[in-house]
């Protein structure tokens, strides 16, 4: 072995180089505990996750991708506001808006390996024909970088070199997914079958057993309930909430020593030197219109035909017609039409440049040719012009005024609030109040989700109240429209009720909790004897249960009490005509229904829906290809130690439902 070293041969010295540090970085990872463990402690510069490549080399070769917490936190506020969900479900969302970042990453870098990376140009095709076209290119005309950046910052809150990234991320993935589902294929007699469930209408009387008529015959004896009372005592053992006694004092701007706050002209002048920006009035015109609309990829045609039709009503505007009749008949605008084509006031710029332009070059009681623009065909009849300005300040003072004197007496009431605080810590609230002219008042023992009497708005009071300890020292808090300073005097722990005070409570939980037994029991008792008799109606007849009669319903419709056809309810479509279904639980009520006639599609009704079906179909088939991906992707890339969370999320790897790549 010496010997071979010795000789100065090259490929043989790499060869034991590459097996030395391959040995060497083997050492390492076995030998130094933790080194690729898959959860940091804490997130270096508020990451929330790092991706980089799976297995050894992928830790050693390429770059890491951090998921920022800044953006993981931004993403999951956007979905909580779109969704219209409430603020206790951000932890969840957060979770959610983390999982898809660390999906995208992954995403991308499967696509940078696969080299579908987005150049420039594809870019500049994409802005120029894809989504963003009408707004950046209408009529085929760049708007300028100025119009741009504007776009960008009003629609993306985002720079724009961020924008063009994103958009790049968003066609690479986009590449990627057509990649991996390209081969997907549905067959002709697949698509058919779809849409004969599709397209199938049914029509039935259902029989409905609602939870809250069934939870009125349920009447247990005090007995039963003082037996359930006592069996649940850790349910009940804060049922009555925390209450407290409070004292406090409140005032607003006029109880203020000195009285309400004088503003002079000094400070008048001096706020409208600092907030000259304020009061530009830029350019603007008031303007009506009659919009003739042409969708965009309309063809000649029709172009042609809402061009004619536009010229027609413009040579009746010059023939004397009047222009608000004809636009409230006409107009295609559904924001102006009803007000005779009225825009109001627009700045210079806020249209499309068209509309914009020729707005702008009429003068007061002129009406414009026709023009078009993205939307189609107008007409515009200028009202009244303003030429940019800087409004006087005499013409603003009454604006100003009173911004100063809410800033003056806020302050005013911070100062003596803070005055007043200190002397009833000092010499008690009592004393502190009475010597400046006020009252105190003592509160009955009040919960914190209560009303203060007295107060505009009590809820800060209440929030610190029960932060605060009984007998602590006075304290200031707003009002709303002013500041009480108060202090606990009481304070009664949450505890269990008595049963005579809380009998009603403790029987609305009793009928809830006996509720799905029995309504199980009668739904099953309907439908066995509407299958004896082989007739609903009678069955419900018998029981005291009223029975309805749907509309021919399709499965994407919708039922009064039995809810989304999609649901519970799909049962009927798969049942024949005169058959009578199961019992079907649908939450708070219970249907039995039968099946009063059936409406199956046509093969011409499937012939005309079938590239719709079929498209829709294959959208499916590949978003579930897609999702098999994504979940493979991340099993990969976790169990080869490529993700490593600051914070391990509870359901790592799982994959959010939805179309397509993970989306911002």
């Amino acid at each position: 072995m010496i010997r071979i070293l010795q000789q100065d041969n090259r490929l043989i010295k790499i060869i034991f180089a590459v097996i030395i540090t391959v040995a060497c970085v083997t050492m390492v990872i076995t030998l130094v505990p933790g080194i690729f463990d898959n959860t940091d402690s804490a997130g270096p510069n508020g990451t929330y996750a790092t991706v980089r490549g799976p297995g050894v080399l992928g830790r050693f070769v390429g770059e890491s991708v951090p998921i920022k917490e800044t953006d993981v936190d931004q993403l999951a506020q956007r979905q909580l506001q779109q969704q219209h969900l409430p603020d206790f479900l951000m932890p969840y969302m957060t979770q959610r808006a983390g999982q898809v970042l660390v999906q995208r990453a992954i995403l991308k870098r499967e696509a940078d390996n696969m080299k579908l990376q987005v150049s420039d140009e594809d870019l500049r095709n994409e802005l120029r024909t894809g989504p963003f076209a009408q707004y950046l290119f209408p009529n085929g005309q760049y708007i300028g970088d100025d119009g741009y950046m504007n776009f960008v910052q009003s629609n993306f809150e985002t720079s724009r070199s961020d924008f063009e990234a994103k958009v790049k991320s968003d066609m690479e993935l986009t590449r990627l997914q057509a990649l991996i589902t390209g081969g997907v294929t549905v067959s002709d007699a697949a698509v058919r079958e779809a849409y004969q469930v599709q397209g199938t209408k049914v029509k039935f009387d259902y029989a409905v057993i609602s939870s809250d008529d069934l939870g009125k015959t349920i009447n247990p004896s005090d007995a039963e309930l003082q037996a359930f009372f006592k069996s649940n005592q850790a349910r009940y053992a804060t049922a009555v909430p925390e209450t407290r006694k409070i004292e406090y004092v409140a005032f607003d701007a006029s109880n203020l020593p000195g009285g309400k706050p004088q503003i002079s002209d000094a400070e008048v002048q001096a706020y409208y030197n600092q907030h000259q920006d304020e009061y530009k009035v830029q350019d603007q015109v008031k303007v009506r219109h009659i919009l003739i609309a042409v969708a965009q990829g309309a063809d000649a045609k029709t172009d042609a035909a809402a061009k004619a039709k536009a010229d027609d009503l413009l040579k009746q505007i010059k023939s004397g017609g009047n222009f608000a009749d004809l636009a409230k008949k006409n107009s295609d605008d559904p924001g102006s039409k009803d007000q005779g084509g009225e825009l109001g006031w627009l700045d210079r710029g806020k249209t499309v440049p068209e509309f914009d332009k020729t707005a702008f070059s009429l003068a007061p009681g002129q009406t414009s040719d026709v023009i078009k623009t993205q939307f189609g065909y107008h007409i515009l009849q200028v009202e009244d012009k303003k030429t940019a300005h800087e409004r006087p300040l005499a013409e603003v003072k009454p604006e100003i005024v009173p911004v100063l004197e809410q800033q003056k007496a806020g302050a005013a009431e911070q100062t003596f609030a803070a005055q007043l605080s200190a002397d009833a810590k000092a010499n008690g609230l009592d004393k502190a109040a009475a010597a400046k002219g006020l009252h105190v008042v003592t509160t009955d023992y009040i919960a914190k989700d209560g009303v203060v009497p007295g107060l505009s708005d009590g809820t800060a009071l209440l929030a610190q109240a029960f932060s605060a300890a009984k007998g602590a020292a006075p304290a200031a808090v707003a009002t709303g429209n002013g500041f009480a300073i108060f202090q606990v005097e009481d304070v009664k722990a949450a505890h269990a009720p008595d049963f005579a005070t809380y009998k009603s409570h403790i029987l609305d939980d009793f009928r809830e909790q006996q509720l799905p037994q029995l309504l199980a029991t009668q739904l099953n008792k309907l439908d066995d004897r509407a299958k004896v008799l082989n007739d609903l109606k009678k069955a419900a007849a018998e029981m005291n249960i009223p029975v309805k009669t749907s509309d021919f319903v399709s499965k994407d419709g919708q039922v009064p009490d039995l809810g989304a056809m999609s649901g519970p309810g799909a049962v009927a479509f798969s049942l024949a005509k005169g058959a009578i279904s199961g019992p079907i639980n649908a939450g708070r009520v219970g249907v039995v229904l039968t099946v009063l006639d059936k409406q199956e599609p046509t093969a011409d009704d499937i012939a005309k829906n079938f590239d719709k079906t079929r498209a829709q179909l294959l959208g499916e088939r590949q978003d579930e290809i897609f999702r098999v991906y994504m979940g493979s992707l991340m099993e990969k890339y976790e169990k080869g130690g490529a993700v490593r969370y600051s914070k391990q999320p509870s359901t790592p790897g799982s994959t959010p439902a939805g179309n397509n790549a993970p989306q911002l």
